[in-house]
């Protein structure tokens, strides 16, 4: 009996908790009352917030992140992934923009245009090596990184994964992107004249190498479109993620 009354009383609590706060505010705090555990299961069959443990809130943030991340290393794995997508499509660097014009009336146009090809060619490939990593960085997730998930801002988990994979996803990326750019004598070219140019101050030290530059390109892609599919899983749970990640975000959106 006295459990069941400390039950209605941390429930009549968190009812009162979320009159008081601003509209735009209640869903935060119905997504900070489910993770830290002030409400208890209900009685079998209620569909509500009460009915989700623990356990259950953080499986689905969990499942929506394995189903987010996965659609897209999908996208951009594809082929025209980043070369068919002005978001993600990975330009010349600023260094050759300056002189593509040059390079066109010297007659390396045609080798201008190939290194854009092979850089969104080699960032397409190097993507479809994060899903293993991303993957497990949601299985190492913790209830306070899941708290700070679900009450965060809408890109909450996109900046979980930054933090938490972009070292290990720019070592695996690398040597595919190198692979492929070495095909492309502009490549080399570049790299030579602009690990000159940085000391001349010209060209960015992150930018002097082409795999270096192609890689972070396409950790950036990458996080901006898991970024989008975050948005779309907050925004429409029942129509963007299945099993329990569409309980628990279907049952906050209420």
């Amino acid at each position: 009996m006295r459990t069941s009354v400390a039950i209605l009383g941390l429930v009549s609590q968190f009812a009162s908790i979320s009159s008081c706060v601003q509209p735009q505010m209640r869903t935060s705090v119905a997504i900070l009352g489910l993770v830290s555990g002030l409400l208890i299961a209900a009685p079998a069959g209620a569909q509500s917030l009460a009915s989700l443990s623990n356990r259950d809130a953080v499986t689905g943030l969990k499942d929506a992140l394995i189903q987010g991340s996965g659609k897209a290393v999908s996208q951009l794995g594809a082929a025209d992934g980043f070369l068919g997508n002005a978001k993600v499509k990975i330009p010349l660097p600023d260094s050759i923009k300056r002189v593509e014009g040059g390079l066109r009336l010297v007659g390396m146009g045609k080798q201008a245009d190939e290194l854009v090809v092979s850089m969104n060619r080699a960032a397409e490939m190097a993507v479809k090596e994060a899903t293993p990593i991303l993957v497990d960085s949601v299985k190492k997730m913790s209830v306070q990184d899941a708290k700070g998930v679900l009450t965060g801002g809408d890109d909450a988990a996109t900046q979980y994964f930054r933090r938490t994979t972009s070292a290990q996803l720019s070592q695996r990326f690398l040597p595919v992107v190198k692979k492929m750019t070495a095909k492309v004598r502009l490549a080399e070219q570049y790299n030579n004249l602009a690990g000159q140019a940085v000391s001349l101050g010209l060209v960015k030290q992150e930018d002097a190498n082409i795999d270096n530059y192609v890689t972070g390109r396409a950790l950036d892609g990458l996080y901006l479109v898991i970024a989008e599919q975050e948005r779309a899983i907050r925004k429409d749970p029942v129509g963007a993620a299945t099993g329990m990640a569409r309980k628990v975000f279907g049952m906050i959106g209420r």
